[in-house]
This record gives C-alpha cells, sequence and structure tokens, in this order.
C-alpha cells in the first residue's frame, strides 16, 4: 500500500456517513492520527474501529467538510472482509484502515492506523498549487480559532486567505469564501 507519503497526509476522513479534513501521519512506516475529543470522527472511529482517507484535491470540499455535514448520497459502502466502511463518491483514490486508540488524553486522542485497502480510481496529476495548500491551512487554523477566537490564529488564517487569493484560482478563492462564511471576519476578532 504506497498512497500515503512520509510526512502528514492531508485526507478528507470518512467514518460512518462522517466526513472531515483530517492529517493522517506516516512516520517511518507507522500510521496514525490524532483526534479531538467529541468530533464525530473521533466517536465513530472509537466505537467502529475503522476509518477511510480519502484522496481528493477539491478545496472547497476540504472547507465544506471542516464545518458541515455531507448529504448521504456523497457516500459509498465498501465492504472489505466482512467489515462495511464508508467513503466518498467522488475521489481519485481511498485507502481503508483499522484504527485502535493507542493513547487517550484529556482533548485528543491517538489512533494507530493498520492498512486494510487501498483503490486508484481515477488518478490525475496535480501540480503544486500554493493556493490550494494556503487553503488548508487556513482552514486546519479555522477549526481552532472557532473554539478560541485567539488573535495569533486570525493572523495566521489572514496570511494564508492573502496566498490563497494570489496563487490559487476560482475553486481557492471559493472555498475562501465560504471559509469566511463559516467563521467570520477574524481579523474584527
Amino acid at each position: 500500500m504506497g498512497l500515503l507519503t512520509e510526512g502528514i497526509n492531508e485526507v478528507i476522513a470518512t467514518t460512518d456517513g462522517n466526513a472531515a479534513p483530517m492529517g493522517i501521519i506516516n512516520r517511518g512506516g507507522a500510521l496514525h492520527m490524532v483526534l479531538f475529543r467529541g468530533s464525530h470522527t473521533a466517536e465513530n472511529v472509537v466505537r467502529d474501529r475503522w476509518v477511510v482517507a480519502n484522496f481528493v484535491f477539491d478545496p472547497v470540499l476540504y472547507v465544506r467538510t471542516a464545518f458541515d455535514d455531507l448529504p448521504g448520497e456523497a457516500f459509498v459502502r465498501e465492504e472489505i472482509d466482512g467489515t462495511a466502511v464508508c467513503r466518498l463518491r467522488d475521489v481519485e483514490a481511498w485507502a481503508a484502515f483499522a484504527a485502535d486508540v493507542e493513547r487517550a488524553g484529556d482533548e485528543s486522542i491517538v489512533v494507530r492506523l493498520a492498512p486494510l485497502k487501498e483503490e486508484v480510481l481515477d488518478l490525475r496529476l496535480h501540480p503544486v498549487n500554493r493556493g490550494f495548500s494556503s487553503i488548508i491551512d487556513a482552514t486546519v487554523h479555522a477549526t481552532r480559532y472557532v473554539r478560541s477566537r485567539d488573535p495569533w490564529l486570525g493572523r495566521l488564517i489572514e496570511h494564508h486567505a492573502g496566498l490563497a487569493r494570489k496563487c490559487g484560482g476560482p475553486r481557492e478563492w471559493e472555498a475562501l469564501d465560504l471559509l469566511r462564511q463559516y467563521i467570520g471576519d477574524p481579523t474584527r476578532d
């Protein structure tokens, strides 16, 4: 199985009827995720003990799944060795993992992942796009910003918004507008 590279791989993770952007950490072939307690993803992973990494390059989808739920028709059920898992319908590739809690803290849990299956459905070339990367970074900061309203996070969001405006295209600009709808204007806090 080779869809994940060394480092943190940004994917849309799916659990039972839920999708959210997540980083899968690959260090020396050991795969982990850090999940915030109280999130749907954490609750589902602890309960069901599986997660699917969806490889998709749509900045709007990253923003949307960070703050909102997708309709049921966005998901597809797959069966792997008698276990039903849930992936996104419109992806280039997906990888399913068994998931076991390795450590639990007050705010987060660390989950160890073991590969079950991966499938490439529609592979396309994606040149490096700083606008897309900046939307991912802004979205990560925004998920923390909505909890704390920390002005430092607001400044980071604005930095990445500037890069998305400069380096991105129409889809990144749409994602940025959507992000602002979810979090408001961080320069006003």
